[in-house]
């Protein structure tokens, strides 16, 4: 779905930051949050690939974004804790 560089940032940020509160009860920053949730847009897509799933509205893609990012937090989490 091709929704333009704007709204992509738009959705990085929200998704990043939805992520950020779930994960750890806060966000991270702006710029961290738009990181995290454009990563975790990549991360969801190969998922949801993965998985034989598509979607096909902006809110999907925000689903599919936060649980992306959601995954990245916890991979990194992972590595933390050592």
């Amino acid at each position: 779905m091709e929704l333009g560089l704007l709204w992509s940032i738009i959705i990085g940020i929200l998704a990043g930051f939805l992520a950020g509160y779930i994960f750890k009860g806060a966000g991270f920053g702006l710029v961290v949050n738009l990181i995290i949730g454009l990563v975790g847009s990549l991360l969801g897509g190969w998922i949801f690939g993965l998985l034989g799933l598509s979607v096909n509205s902006t809110l999907g893609v925000l689903v599919m974004s936060i649980i992306g990012a959601l995954v990245l937090l916890w991979i990194v989490s992972l590595f933390k804790r050592k």
